[in-house]
């Protein structure tokens, strides 16, 4: 385990804790401590136990084995990734005297404190949630994927409101920027990590290249050790028989090198879903044509082609007509005036944010083969036992009922069937919700790969960075723009008087973020001029030579990855 201790004061100490949800075991002797001052983005792979380890430290949920220690008297606030109210005026939901309960909506932009609390949107229930938990001004605030259900400006504005509002959190999510922008600790869950458990002081990005360097390592453990496992092995198989205590121990740590190496092996495989959309390989241009399209209340005169290699994000606050849009066109409602015209012939493929509901008693493998023991793969028949493990769901768990799963292993199986179907055109209405970060990158590699046109709503702002082309902003029905990049839509976003006052729409954050990148850089490329220098002098010893080697390989990935981060600022920087 990669630890570095806060010199503060510890609030809660998590210690050799373990769970399992009957055959299926979440962690095995984790163990961490919560700092004063930690802002905490805990990540993990689904299923890993990210919502059950903070369901304990609020003490909802007892550990197997271990315990939760945290400080006599601890304030502890918690917000679920679900919140639910009761028909009862917003007001009467926060504990506290009139005056406080009013400041405190009012800082979480509610207006009128009689609305009925069950009536309001997923993200307005979440700031609900958020203000009933400050308000009781917490030590120590729990977050369980706080960026769920909320829009862009809402995720921005939470940014901001954590910073000022809540010194000491810790928070799961799977939203990259968000991460990078709210935490200055990491803890990854992961059975890839000897202990379970890899942390480090510092920004995500920061701890993306120290994991890297970590993992890089661990591999070439692994393979050093294969050598002397193949060694070992072919001894034992020498027959030798353990007649003195010596030929004993020589036994012992043969069978101790071989079970070592297995451990490794399993710690370095590959943990990603396979996400690869069919498409229909047409050739037409012209997908899809919308010409003065209009919905009473939302937009209108709205004009765009759908063609192959098109990718637009539909930006705008909630409510603003985004899932609307999509459902237009998809042919589920029809515009209430202008028109949609569909090339022949053309393969839809829609992605509901509310996703058909399956049944919790549903088993695993009905719910991702619900004609047999068979799926059909661009046109090939796949066995169950197959198709599961490219969403890295084992065999041995299809019988297992999906309540025993977690949002984001349910979350693989709506995108298992959206691979199922062959597209002209993909439709995605919030498909990261509850995907792990690994799930994320590969199911955006996907979509660049994805020779159609795909009309994209999330609140992942890395995916829609990565992913689309063009940025439709919804929210004014007297001004629909369309922006060429996310940065421009972003600095669209400021007031006119504040971009007077600014030469450039470049917040302080990312300008002080660029100035950091640069000063790595430069430490970077001294690192790989130092490395280089060492080449001549370790030459004819080969172990330090594979060494010498490997940590230049990692110091110029590092250099590729800062220069990447550069660019991007960069570019924000310049803009007018």
């Amino acid at each position: 385990m990669w630890y570095i201790a806060f010199p503060m004061t510890i609030l809660c100490t998590v210690q050799s804790v373990s769970k399992s949800f009957g055959t299926r075991t979440l962690f095995t002797h984790l163990s961490f401590g919560i700092f004063a001052g930690n802002r905490i983005g805990l990540i993990g792979p689904n299923g890993s136990g990210k919502s059950t380890l903070l369901k304990m430290i609020v003490g909802q949920e007892k550990p197997d084995e271990g315990s939760v220690l945290p400080n006599r008297g601890l304030n502890i606030g918690y917000l679920p990734q679900s919140c639910e109210f009761e028909d009862v005026p917003i007001a009467s939901v926060l504990e506290g005297e009139p005056h406080l309960v009013a400041k405190w909506l009012s800082r979480f932009g509610f207006t009128d404190p009689q609305v009925s609390a069950a009536k309001l949107s997923g993200g307005w229930k979440k700031r609900l949630g958020l203000a009933r938990e400050l308000i009781r001004s917490p030590d120590l605030l729990l977050l369980d994927e706080p960026t769920n259900h909320l829009d862009l400006e809402g995720i921005l504005w939470l940014e901001k409101f954590l910073e000022r509002e809540a010194p000491t959190y810790l928070l799961v999510s799977h939203d990259r920027s968000f991460l990078q922008h709210t935490a200055n600790r990491i803890i990854e869950i992961d059975a890839a990590y000897p202990k379970g458990i890899f942390s480090i002081d510092g920004t995500y990005s920061e701890f993306l290249g120290y994991k890297e360097q970590f993992l890089t390592g661990q591999l070439q453990q692994e393979r050093s050790m294969a050598t002397k496992m193949r060694r070992e092995t072919d001894w034992l198989r020498a027959g030798v028989k353990a007649r003195t205590t010596k030929s004993q121990a020589r036994i012992d740590e043969a069978h101790e090198i071989i079970e070592e190496h297995e451990a490794l092996r399993h710690r370095n495989r590959e943990r990603k879903a396979k996400v690869d959309f069919s498409s229909s390989e047409r050739e037409t241009q012209k997908l899809l044509v919308a010409k003065n399209i209009a919905k009473e209340g939302l937009f209108r005169q709205l004009d765009f082609t759908l063609s192959p290699g098109v990718r637009i994000g539909l930006m705008g606050p909630n409510g603003s007509g985004k899932t609307t849009l999509l459902r237009m066109l998809a042919g589920e409602t029809e515009p209430d005036m202008g028109t949609l015209k569909r090339a022949d012939a053309l393969q839809i493929v829609y992605f509901d944010q509310h996703r058909t509901q399956l049944p919790l008693d549903m088993t695993l493998r009905d719910a991702l083969s619900p004609t047999g023991e068979y799926v059909t793969y661009r046109g090939k028949p796949m066995h169950v036992n197959g198709w599961c493990k490219r969403f890295l769901f084992s065999p041995d768990i299809l019988d297992l009922p999906l309540e025993k799963l977690s949002g984001g292993e349910r979350a693989r199986i709506a995108i298992a069937h959206l691979m199922l179907q062959p597209a002209d055109v993909l439709l995605l209405d919030e498909p990261t919700n509850d995907l792990d970060i690994p799930t994320l990158e590969t199911l955006e590699e996907s979509l660049v790969d994805f020779p159609g046109a795909v009309v994209l709503i999330t609140h992942d702002r890395a995916m829609l960075m990565r992913i689309c082309n063009t940025f439709l902003a919804l929210g004014n029905i007297e001004k629909t723009e369309f922006f060429p990049d996310f940065a421009r839509w972003e600095a669209s976003l400021e007031p006119p008087e504040k971009k007077e006052k600014k030469p450039a729409p470049v917040i302080k954050r990312e300008k002080n973020e660029l100035g950091r990148v640069e000063k790595k850089i430069a430490e970077t490329e001294q690192e790989i001029q130092r490395l280089n220098g060492l080449l001549s002098a370790v030459a004819e010893d080969a172990v330090k030579l594979n060494e010498v080697c490997t940590a230049i390989g990692i110091a110029e990935t590092k250099l590729e990855q800062l220069y990447l981060q550069w660019e991007d600022l960069e570019k924000k920087n310049q803009l007018s």
